[in-house]
């Protein structure tokens, strides 16, 4: 069982890094402009559609889904991880955040307008992922909007690649490749995003926010 043992591995993963990574990245937004604007932009996008309640998943401790709450969302988290959940519920009480799967949401059909998927999908197996995309399609309304953020891949024979990830194994994805299979999901692609690597940067990759729209 591929996703069981994926999913298994990394929710044990992160909880054993969930304080670290808490701590590591409570206030990341605040010196990232540019991450700031592509969720301004996701959360406008989302009110001209009609609103109504957004996903974060795979929302960690919960500081995105917060940043989501400030712009005016009716946002809420989900994360596989128990001891990241409770982090966010500590961190934020008046929100809400859920243990869940993003393989199997306990969420009705299209009750969403928008979803956000902030590199959660970096540990997904690649054979898994349609799945999951297909998922975000189904919770979302019709019109309504996804954001993923993921790591680009390199060259145009490169589908996904492997990469060392501080906590569990990752993949690049090729964003060409991750639009098509947006697309066979029934998610067009609306706009892409590329965010080039910083000297600063530990690593030198690519980093791609595709927005979707459900038909």
């Amino acid at each position: 069982m591929v996703e069981h043992d994926a999913l298994g591995a990394t929710r044990e993963a992160y909880n054993a890094a969930a304080l670290t990574y808490a701590n590591l990245f409570r206030d990341s937004l605040r010196d990232s402009p540019l991450d700031r604007a592509f969720l301004g932009a996701f959360a406008e996008v989302v009110r001209a559609g009609g609103g109504g309640q957004v996903a974060d998943l795979g929302c960690g401790p919960g500081h995105i889904t917060a940043h989501l709450d400030e712009l005016g969302l009716a946002a809420f988290g989900v994360d596989t991880s128990p001891e990241m959940i409770t982090l966010a519920r500590q961190a934020y009480p008046g929100l809400r955040f859920d243990v869940g799967s993003m393989a199997a949401l306990n969420i009705a059909d299209g009750v969403l307008g928008g979803v956000l998927s902030r590199w959660s999908v970096i540990h997904t197996p690649p054979p898994e992922l349609p799945v999951i995309l297909e998922e975000f399609r189904r919770v979302l309304a019709p019109g309504g909007h996804l954001l993923i953020g993921f790591s680009a891949s390199e060259g145009p024979s490169h589908l996904t690649q492997v990469f060392d990830h501080a906590v569990a194994p990752a993949y690049r994805w090729s964003p060409d490749h991750l639009a098509a299979l947006l697309r066979d999901s029934g998610l067009a692609e609306v706009a892409r995003m590329v965010r080039e690597p910083q000297p600063t940067d530990r690593r030198q990759f690519q980093e791609i926010h595709l927005l979707a729209r459900k038909a």
